[in-house]
C-alpha cells in the first residue's frame, strides 16, 4: 500500500507556467518548452508511490529535478499542477495549519548540509521538532535523548555543532527527524556531503536503522552506487521526466531507454545481482526422518549425486550424499549414524553474487539459497553464476568452470 504518491506531479518556473503545461503533458524537452514559453520545467508529469516501510531513491545527475520533486511533497515549493498523497490525503489541498501539522506529524527532513543551529547544544537540536510540537521539556528530552542513541550520539548532548565531525553533524540531524517519530523521512543528498568512507558507513547504518524502524523512506541522491546500494527502488530522472522506475535489478538488466543503458554501463552487476536473481528452483528434497534408501531413491531419480535435506517447515537441515547413502547400505549397517551433514554453505535470498563467487572456490557443492528464517529456496550453481556475471576477468571465470563439472546437486 503506498503511503506517499504523487499524481501528474509538476512544477513550472517563471512568470507565465501554465503556459508550458501542454507541452509537459506531450513531454516536450526541457529546452524545446523554455524556447517555445520562456519557462523552465523543473519536473514534469511525476507519478509514482512509496510503499509503507520501502526506501525509494530518487536519483538523477545535477538539474534532473530531484531536489524540486523532494520540495513540492512536503511544498517548500508549490507545485504547479498534480496532486500529493500522504495516506490518502491531498498535499497540495492542504490549508497553511494542516500543512504545518503535516510537517510536524507526519514528514520529517534531512538536509544535504545539516541545517543545524550553531547556537544550540546536539541535544538542543535533536529536540527542536518536539519543541515546535509543543511538548514538554521533560518529554521531548527523554525522546531526544533516545533519538540521539539510535543514530550513535549518546554521550554527545551536551556539545555543539562546530564540535562535530561532518558524519556527527548528520547524525544530529537525522535524530532530530527520527525523534519526532514521522511516518516520512525525506533525505535530500543527506549523504552527499560526507568523505566517501564515512558515507559508505552512514549508508549501511541507515539501512539497518530503516529495517529496525521501518520507517518509509524518499531518499534523493545524484550518486548511482548509492541509489543501488539503499534503494528497495530507484526513481531515475532526466531533464525533469521520470525515465524508469524499478528495482537496481531491472534497471541494469533492462533500460527503458539509451539514456539509462548508458547511465547504468558502468555498474559493476555483481555488486546488484543477488543470489534470487541465479538460483535455480531445487524441485527435489529429502526430508529429516528419510532413510538411506529414500534419499538414495530419490537423487538416484534425479540424476544427483547429493541432495539438500529439510525439515517439516521446509528449513534447510543438511546434505546428504549418495556415496554415504551406498556405503551405509553395502555394510548393511543396522546403526545409520550420521547419514546428514549439517554443515552447508547457504546465502541469503539478497546475498551480492560478489559475495558468492569467493565461496564457490572454497567448496565443490552448490550452495543453498534460504531466506531469514532458513526456509529452502534454490540453489547458486557456477555454471548460474557465471551466466549472471558480466564483467570478471578470464582467469577468474577459469578457475571457477574448473569446479563445475564436479556440482552434481541441482
Amino acid at each position: 500500500m503506498a503511503i506517499l504518491e504523487l499524481d501528474g506531479l509538476t512544477k513550472i518556473f517563471g512568470p507565465e507556467p501554465e503556459a508550458a503545461l501542454d507541452l509537459v503533458d506531450r513531454r516536450l524537452s526541457r529546452e524545446e518548452i523554455r524556447e517555445k514559453t520562456g519557462q523552465t520545467v523543473g519536473i514534469g508529469d511525476v507519478s509514482f508511490g512509496v510503499e509503507e516501510g520501502e526506501i525509494l531513491v530518487v536519483m538523477g545527475l545535477s538539474g534532473s529535478g530531484k531536489s524540486t520533486l523532494i520540495r513540492c511533497v512536503n511544498r517548500l515549493i508549490e507545485p504547479t499542477a498534480g496532486s500529493i498523497y500522504v495516506d490518502d490525503e491531498d498535499v497540495t489541498e492542504m490549508s497553511s495549519k494542516e500543512l504545518r501539522s503535516l510537517r510536524r506529524h507526519k514528514l520529517a527532513m534531512v538536509f544535504q548540509h545539516f541545517a543545524l543551529m550553531p547556537h544550540r547544544t546536539v541535544l538542543g537540536n535533536a529536540e527542536y521538532g518536539l519543541e515546535v510540537m509543543g511538548v514538554d521539556a521533560e518529554e521531548r528530552r527523554r525522546e531526544a535523548m533516545e533519538a540521539l542513541d539510535m543514530v550513535g550520539l549518546a554521550g554527545w548532548e551536551h556539545e555543539y555543532p562546530e564540535q562535530l565531525s561532518g558524519g556527527m553533524k548528520q547524525r544530529v540531524g537525522l535524530a532530530r527527524a527520527l525523534a519526532v517519530d514521522p511516518e516520512i523521512v525525506l533525505m535530500d543528498e543527506a549523504l552527499s556531503a560526507l568523505d566517501p568512507l564515512i558515507r559508505t558507513d552512514m549508508q549501511n547504518e541507515l539501512i539497518a536503522l530503516q529495517r529496525k524502524l521501518g520507517k518509509t523512506m524518499l531518499f534523493i541522491t545524484h550518486d548511482l552506487d548509492e541509489a543501488i546500494n539503499m534503494g528497495d527502488r530507484i526513481v531515475l530522472l532526466k531533464d525533469g521526466y521520470v525515465v524508469q522506475v524499478g528495482t537496481a535489478e531491472e534497471i541494469l538488466s533492462n533500460p527503458a531507454t539509451k539514456y539509462v543503458e548508458q547511465f547504468v554501463a558502468e555498474v559493476d552487476v555483481s555488486k546488484v545481482r543477488t543470489a534470487q536473481t541465479v538460483m535455480k528452483e531445487v524441485h527435489e528434497v529429502a526430508h529429516v526422518g528419510d532413510g538411506p534408501r529414500a534419499m538414495l531413491r530419490k537423487m538416484e531419480k534425479a540424476g544427483f549425486s547429493s541432495i539438500f535435506v529439510v525439515d517439516s517447515q521446509g528449513r534447510l537441515v543438511g546434505l546428504a550424499r549418495a556415496d554415504r547413502m551406498r556405503d551405509v547400505l553395502e555394510r548393511d549397517e543396522e546403526a545409520y549414524g550420521d547419514l546428514i551433514e549439517e554443515e552447508v554453505r547457504s546465502v541469503r535470498l539478497e546475498t551480492p553474487l560478489e559475495e558468492i563467487t569467493p565461496r564457490m572456490r572454497e567448496t565443490r557443492d552448490p550452495i543453498a539459497v534460504v531466506d531469514e528464517e532458513d526456509k529452502l529456496h534454490g540453489v547458486v550453481l557456477i555454471g548460474e553464476l557465471l551466466a549472471g556475471l558480466t564483467e570478471r576477468g578470464e582467469a577468474e571465470e577459469d578457475d571457477l568452470q574448473q569446479k563445475t563439472q564436479s556440482q552434481g546437486t541441482e
